[in-house]
């Protein structure tokens, strides 16, 4: 079973629009005078600072990538190599991108990662990824919550998740995906007529689906282990169709790979508690 890895073009990874470099010197994170910006809502921005992090700057990663084709035979479920290989890469490099902006205003993590799909009316098969979070540091400055790697840590959990991850004494390390673009075999002509007005099982689209999934799942946790974390928070799978057709799909597995710190870096126990409001308005 091939594991898809990290996108090898350093230079493509590394490569930033020159107008990123002028907002990010207005920033806090790279201005003492400068303003912070992020998508934090007022009540996930003081909670940050409950946990002892400010956020520096919103930080952006973007890749416009062309999707090619990949020819399958028709009554076999297989994965699509070349398409899997494609939607990594191009989600590697708007990552890296966004890491990169993160690293330029000297970050020990960004919060709130999102991964976003564009499609563009001038070109069906071109999707441009998008990777936005919010950078965020330590007001201890220790560094003790940035990544194995010593770069800023990302994550996909709201403020109020990572407040109580800190709260617990762990902290995120990587936000880790897995994906895979799966055929699914398409059905004879006779095999529908012999199922027409019977409930049965269709073992060949289980059987596919199942193996999709696994592919896409243990790609995930590969990319946790590989980042030095002890588990994954907050997965999910999602599944796309987006410019194959109807038989062939792209299953992604997404969470936060976290780590275990060390007793003195936990919250104190004196640190206020989130609480759970219900609201009566009908």
């Amino acid at each position: 079973m091939p594991l898809f890895g990290k996108q090898a073009d350093g230079q493509g990874a590394s490569w930033e629009p020159e107008a990123a470099n002028t907002r990010l010197a207005g920033t806090a994170g790279a201005d003492a005078a400068g303003v912070f910006t992020s998508d934090l809502s007022v009540s996930e921005y003081v909670l940050l600072g409950e946990a002892g992090f400010e956020p520096l700057g919103f930080v952006v990663g973007s890749s416009i990538y062309h999707i090619g084709l990949q020819i399958a035979r028709w009554s076999q479920n297989q994965e699509l190599g070349m398409l899997t290989q494609a939607m990594y890469n191009a989600r590697e490099l708007a990552m890296a991108r966004m890491r990169a902006e993160a690293d330029q205003l000297g970050a020990d993590g960004i919060v709130g990662v999102g991964l976003h799909l564009q499609v563009y009316a001038w070109g069906q098969d071109v999707l441009e990824f998008v990777a936005t979070g919010t950078a965020v540091r330590s007001l201890s400055g220790a560094g003790a919550h940035r990544a194995p790697d010593g770069r800023a840590f990302t994550s996909d959990l709201s403020a109020q998740d990572f407040y109580r991850l800190l709260a617990a004494g762990a902290v995120p390390v990587a936000f880790v995906f897995g994906t895979c673009v799966y055929h699914i075999a398409h059905q004879s002509a006779m095999a529908s007529l012999r199922q027409a007005g019977q409930n049965q099982e269709m073992v060949q689209f289980t059987q596919g689906i199942y193996e999709a999934r696994e592919l896409s799942l243990t790609r995930m946790q590969t990319e946790a282990t590989e980042s030095g974390s002890t588990g994954i928070v907050g997965v999910r799978v999602g599944v796309s169709n987006h410019v194959w057709g109807e038989h062939a799909t792209e299953f992604l597995a997404l969470g936060t790979a976290v780590r275990r710190l060390s007793d003195e870096h936990r919250l104190p126990e004196t640190s206020p508690k989130p609480t759970f409001t219900l609201g009566l308005d009908a």
